[in-house]
């Protein structure tokens, strides 16, 4: 099943999707996930009078998260290498441990939403199609057997990246924290749908060129794995959203670098997940 976060008639709210209708749920995504009390949706949420999905606008699906977005650093294999080429002294090389940061995300950016490009302080825009993880239910000394459980389900997220800033500031999070530069969507869908450590392949297209294509079976660290091992000392909220890392192909990695201009469009997608399409603002 699919949860989303929806603007129709005026108004803005949490529904639940077979794909086709859409289906009115909560006053918002943290409503939704609190009243499903860390169960999944059944099918008795899709019955009365629903809208069809290509009538309403679609938002990220949680718009204003309660914290910031728990991200991995170099979790695929070859963007690590690649990082390491564009700036040996300012990425920290793999050593048989992840990589974690935070984002701050006031507000995410949701499908067909416009990124800003800050070119008054940004020099380096890239972009990064990664597997978001939303979780369902708080987390607190899980075990990775038991991971999966906590799992509400997945979607699309770009970790828009300023390169100055991470290299001026010797580390991820100014550069990675601009307004806007947190897009996600088209929606989550249930873990169900998706069930074990799913295995999808992952691409990003700039302006129909492809530059990501890749498989979430190459990440270092599994799901499961990251969710155990951050909540053997941390509460894991529930709505709390982990983003998984990149494969290779982000801007950076190239030579010279390609970079987003004005106008760019990216388009992030992931096999069993969907689309997620933004402009770079002009």
């Amino acid at each position: 099943m699919k949860l989303l976060t929806c603007e129709y008639n005026g108004r803005t709210f949490a529904a639940v999707s077979d794909g086709k209708m859409v289906y009115e749920a909560a006053p918002d995504m943290y409503a939704l996930i609190k009243a499903l009390d860390g169960k999944l949706p059944g099918a008795d949420m899709l019955r009365g009078e629903g809208t069809a999905l290509d009538r309403v606008r679609l938002l990220a699906p949680i718009p204003e998260p309660h914290q910031d977005v728990v991200c991995l650093g170099m979790n695929y294999i070859d963007h690590s290498a690649e990082a390491e080429r564009w700036g040996k002294e300012d990425f920290v090389k793999n050593a048989g441990k992840a990589v974690y940061f935070s984002k701050r995300a006031a507000y995410i950016v949701g499908p067909g939403g416009e990124i800003d490009p800050h070119f008054d302080i940004v020099d380096g825009l890239d972009y990064e199609a990664e597997l978001a993880v939303v979780l369902g239910k708080d987390a607190y000394r899980v075990s990775k057997d038991e991971a999966f459980d906590y799992v509400l389900g997945y979607s699309v997220l770009n970790d828009v990246s300023a390169r100055n800033l991470q290299k001026e500031h010797k580390q991820f999070y100014f550069g990675k924290s601009l307004d806007t530069h947190t897009t996600m969507g088209p929606w989550i869908v249930t873990r169900d749908e998706l069930p074990g450590a799913p295995e999808l392949d992952i691409r990003c297209y700039i302006n129909g060129e492809k530059r990501q294509d890749s498989n979430t079976r190459y990440m270092i660290f599994g799901v499961a794995e990251v969710i155990s091992e951050l909540s053997q000392g941390m509460t894991l909220k529930a709505g709390t959203i982990i983003a998984m890392g990149t494969p290779a192909g982000v801007g950076m990695g190239f030579d010279p670098p390609k970079y987003l201009a004005c106008g760019d469009v990216v388009r992030c997608e992931i096999d069993g997940i969907g689309v997620l399409e933004n402009r770079v603002k002009k």
